[in-house]
């Protein structure tokens, strides 16, 4: 299996990223992104790039994959729905348009987050603006499209996020993690059981196109 992936620097990025290296069964791995992830190894290959307005330039580059695992994302802390939609909506939408053009037969898994408004029309901007991108996206004609909804994370094998705020929040609340997996099993995950369960969704689908947390941690332990 081909994959590409998309953010990954980013916390969830760099989880989904290590799973894939470490996988028998993903022979290549496209990461697309602004800045290098500095890792080498021979199944990585790194596509850098500054305007993510659109992709048509890069077509050929993308060519030739089964799976995208589409991981970029920001938090909408401070950010004006605008500036929040272009992240969010529009290059996962210029990136998606482009792949289904170039990989119809490929599996697009996009992470969105516990909470998001599927009817769009929601109170709460980052969960509307989620739930817009996740309508279009499953709107488009690839093999199959699936949406992640992770709640609570913890990032493993020493895997931060680029965010300063959210690593003090993580050193803080880390040692709880423990606790809340035997308290409310259903709404913790880790970056290993993303990875893991992206890699079983583009293998063999899902029951559902909408995937949250629980659902997520059951598919990453799927026989």
């Amino acid at each position: 299996m081909n994959v590409v992936l998309f953010g990954a620097t980013g916390m969830v990025g760099q989880g989904v990223l290590r799973e894939c290296l470490l996988d028998a069964g993903v022979e290549r791995v496209l990461a697309v992104g602004r800045t290098t992830t500095s890792q080498r190894h021979q199944k990585l290959r790194e596509l850098v790039i500054s305007d993510f307005s659109g992709f048509s330039t890069v077509e050929r580059d993308l060519a030739g994959y089964d799976a995208c695992f589409f991981c970029l994302g920001i938090t909408s802390a401070g950010m004006a729905e605008a500036d929040y939609r272009r992240v969010t909506y529009d290059i996962a939408l210029a990136a998606a348009k482009t792949l289904v053009k170039v990989n119809p037969a490929m599996t697009f898994v996009f992470v969105s987050g516990a909470g998001a408004d599927s009817t769009g029309r929601g109170r709460v901007m980052w969960a509307r603006v989620k739930g817009q991108t996740e309508n279009a996206l499953l709107a488009l004609p690839f093999k199959g499209v699936y949406v992640f909804r992770p709640a609570a994370i913890q990032p493993l094998h020493g895997i931060r996020s680029k965010t300063t705020w959210i690593n003090v929040a993580y050193a803080v609340l880390g040692p709880l993690y423990p606790v809340w997996k035997r308290l409310v099993p259903r709404y913790v995950t880790t970056t290993e059981q993303i990875g893991r369960a992206m890699l079983e969704v583009a293998r063999r689908g899902a029951p559902k196109h909408i995937l949250e947390n629980d659902d997520i941690n059951r598919l990453c332990y799927a026989p």
